[in-house]
């Protein structure tokens, strides 16, 4: 008789397959390397971060 209730229930609420708890989001980290200024800028070195920063570059400097 109890699974038939456990069943009955899980009909009526669902099943939340979310997160398991509350926790606070922290909104002023950086989350990947892309974002961090020596990537945006291509200071570090890396070929494609520095074709990446040029094309930033020619896109910001386009319409002055």
């Amino acid at each position: 008789m109890g699974k038939e209730d456990d069943f009955q229930m899980i009909l009526q609420n669902g099943i939340n397959f979310g997160r398991g708890g509350d926790k606070p989001k922290q909104d002023d980290k950086v989350k990947t390397k892309a974002k961090k200024k020596k990537y945006i800028t291509g200071a570090h070195g890396s070929g494609s971060a520095m074709q990446k920063a040029k094309y930033r570059k020619q896109r910001a400097n386009r319409h002055k």
